[in-house]
C-alpha cells in the first residue's frame, strides 16, 4: 500500500465553483482497481500552535493505493484527462507526497 498526499492550489476565490467539480470525480476514482482511499479535504483553523498557514486557496486530497502501478493508472485514467481539462483554469499548481508506511 501507497499513500498519497495531494496538494491543489487554487487561483483565489475558485473554491466554491472547483469543489463540485472535484466531487462529481470522487466516486470514479473511488470505483478503480487499487483505490482505497480517496477523501478531498480543505483547511480548518484548529488552534492548534504547530499548524501551519490557513488557506481558502488550497484543497488537499489524502488517498491511499494498492501499489504505485495503481496510483499510476489512476493518473491515466481518461476521468482523470477529463477533470483536469474541467479545472485547469482554476488550478494554479498541484504537488503530491507519495508515501510508504513504516
Amino acid at each position: 500500500m501507497i499513500q498519497v498526499i495531494a496538494t491543489i492550489e487554487l487561483k483565489p476565490g475558485c473554491r466554491e465553483d472547483f469543489l463540485p467539480l472535484l466531487n462529481d470525480n470522487v466516486p470514479r476514482v473511488k470505483a478503480e482497481d487499487g483505490c482505497l482511499a480517496y477523501d478531498p479535504c480543505v483547511d480548518i483553523d484548529s488552534g492548534l500552535l504547530s499548524q501551519g498557514k490557513i488557506s481558502n486557496d488550497v484543497v488537499t486530497l489524502v488517498e491511499a493505493w494498492s501499489s504505485l502501478e495503481a496510483l499510476q493508472a489512476h493518473l491515466k485514467a481518461p476521468h482523470m484527462a477529463e477533470y483536469r481539462e474541467k479545472v485547469k483554469d482554476m488550478v494554479t499548481n498541484v504537488t503530491i507526497q507519495v508515501l510508504k508506511p513504516i
